[in-house]
């Protein structure tokens, strides 16, 4: 049994900035504090906020740009943190001593006159990998930049090797290195809200989502010449909680509360589906039939006429199927919704009109909902005794009377009862996944009322997680694009967080320790709280209500930021927190181990 338990507040110490680069720390024990002033005299603030303007009106302007994480921690080196100040400088800093922050080190300058431009928002950067890194000004420009192993070589300068204008201002959602036949690639994704005139309805703006294939284009031991070989466009009407694409570059992962769509491939508009044809898909006659007890399953496949069986190519691993005939295109193929076992496995052929296949279950029990994932051109065919019991165990959610007991006055539920953090939000998202080629989803997962909390890097070789409220608790997911039957795997639970997260309705930030060690939640000002995960406590403890010892504690710290600036940046390690205002770099010493 768990209990949650608060305590005290940690207050951080305040340390007056001067108009020179600043480097002190604090001997707080639980926290640090590093102050400096990057502006030499130029100006009074470091970060620049980038604030809306006056046409960026609408909740997607504000969840995309006005909400924007202006410090970027490095995953490949988890002791520097980076961001882009006032001047359009890239600065690096790197803890050197615990909690002892090193000089700044500017590593890339965006070209002159890159905030001039008018309605630009927030310069973005990702860590494309451990030697590159995708920037944008916010003013459409695009930089792709080799940086060296940056752990090693923090001092050197950062080499841009591409480098083109987009017009429209834009932010970098996400981006990854890969080899493609040969050639050194990168995978990037950029995240506008356009002005669309043929809307009629709602705000008139739609959120866009470029993805790009950058590749070397040169031989090996020549001059490194990078261009973009792929435009992909996908358009939406609400921004995305969650987009990345895979770490191959052959899809793409959206969580958005509209879904997206493919529109341009290469600059030529893709020709939508129309209705019509989509209902002659739906009509068309099932190419199988199959049906399934808790030992097995039986598929029956249309075969064409005059087929013998020396014809029939057949193939059958444990997780995958392949059947068709010599000449023609496979007519059942793909992956198995789980594991089969080949050897108890077996086929035969009906009259020359079909044939049928008998697998064995590796597991028993379970029913499976398709037989191929993702094929949708077989029919489920279910027996009466199935359907018997399906009925039998839900009758006792049914009534014949509309009404069961008339002389109830009250309802079940009162909604006034109901505090805000136990409500969910109107609108429901999807997570979905597309392939690289096809452009089609091939994955779609309705998140219902699993409310979207954050996005982390656990392991810079994966997709970066996504935290979901489930009930009272938040659950991290790690995508697994490799397993088309295991998309996303549950690697961690932070009991409490969903329902402490929602009374905070000064939250500006959520995110958690790659290690799974804490989670923490930062508000616009002043204060970050910090959860740590259930502990064995030292003495006995009881709960007062049930009576039963309590084994384990999870603990509740809040630090006070020294600060009455707007917390721009908030990111978590293993052992520390930053913060980021527009003056201050705060450094909270979270674990000691």
């Amino acid at each position: 049994m768990l209990s949650l338990g608060v305590i005290g507040r940690v207050s951080i110490c305040a340390l007056q900035l001067t108009p020179h680069p600043l480097h002190l720390s604090c001997s707080c024990r639980m926290c640090r504090l590093v102050g400096f002033d990057v502006t030499q005299r130029i100006s009074p603030k470091a970060v620049e906020e980038v604030t809306l303007k006056d046409c960026q009106y609408t909740l997607e302007h504000m969840r995309a740009f006005g909400m924007y994480n202006y410090l970027h921690l490095d995953p490949w080196y988890q002791d520097s943190v980076l961001f882009v100040d006032c001047k359009g400088r890239v600065l690096n800093f790197t803890v050197t001593l615990d909690t002892v922050l090193g000089k700044p080190i500017e590593v890339f300058r965006l070209a002159t006159e890159w905030n001039k431009r008018e309605n630009r928002v927030c310069p973005s950067l990702s860590l494309t990998s451990a030697t590159w890194a995708a920037l944008s000004d916010g003013a459409g420009r695009l930089y792709l930049l080799r940086t060296s192993k940056r752990g090693e070589s923090t001092h050197l300068k950062w080499e841009p090797l591409f480098t083109e204008d987009f017009g429209e201002p834009f932010i970098v959602l996400h981006s990854v290195a890969h080899v493609q036949a040969g050639a050194h690639t990168l995978e990037v994704l950029l995240l506008r809200i356009i002005k669309d005139h043929q809307e009629t309805t709602g705000s008139g703006y739609s959120v866009t989502l470029e993805w790009l294939t950058v590749a070397n284009t040169t031989a090996q031991g020549v001059e490194k010449n990078y261009e973009v070989k792929k435009r992909r466009l996908l358009q939406g009407k609400s921004a995305p909680h969650y987009a990345a694409v895979t770490p191959r570059g052959d899809g793409l992962m959206v969580a958005s509360e509209r879904p997206f769509a493919f529109t341009h491939v290469d600059g030529q508009p893709l020709q939508p589906v129309s209705d019509e044809q989509a209902m002659e898909v739906e009509k068309a006659d099932p190419v199988y039939f199959w049906q399934q007890t808790p030992d097995d399953i039986t598929a029956s496949v249309r075969l064409p006429e005059g087929v013998t069986k020396d014809a029939i190519q057949f193939r059958l691993t444990a997780d995958t199927i392949s059947l068709g005939v010599q000449g023609f295109a496979p007519l059942l193929e793909g992956q198995l919704y789980a594991s089969v076992d080949p050897e108890a496995s077996a086929w035969i052929l009906r009259d020359e009109k079909s044939l049928e296949v008998t697998l064995q279950k590796r597991t028993e029990g379970p029913m499976w909902p398709e037989l191929v994932m993702g094929d949708r051109r077989g029919e489920h065919v279910m027996s009466d005794e199935q359907a018997a019991l399906i009925h039998e165990r839900l009758t006792h959610l049914t009534s014949e009377d509309l009404h069961t007991n008339p002389d109830l006055d009250k309802p079940a539920c009162n909604s006034q009862e109901l505090e805000d953090c136990d409500g969910y939000p109107e609108d429901t998202s999807s997570l979905m996944h597309f392939d690289g080629e096809s452009l089609k989803a091939t994955q779609v997962v309705n998140l219902g009322g699993h409310q979207y909390l954050f996005t982390v890097t656990v392991d810079p070789a994966q997709m970066p997680c996504l935290c979901l409220r489930h009930d009272v608790d938040a659950l991290l997911w790690q995508p697994r694009p490799d397993r088309p039957a295991d998309m996303w795997e549950h690697v961690a639970t932070f009991n409490a967080l969903g329902y402490v997260q929602a009374s905070k309705r000064d939250k500006k930030f959520s995110t958690c320790a790659p290690n799974f060690s804490y989670a923490s939640l930062c508000e616009c000002l002043r204060r970050a709280f910090i959860y740590r995960q259930p502990s064995p406590v030292d003495g006995v403890l009881f709960n007062r209500k049930q009576g039963r010892q309590v084994g384990q504690v999870a603990k509740q710290q809040v630090a006070s930021l020294d600060s009455d600036k707007a917390v721009l940046g908030f990111r978590a390690t293993d052992e520390r927190l930053f913060a980021l205002t527009s003056r201050n770099l705060f450094v909270l010493k979270v674990n000691n181990n």
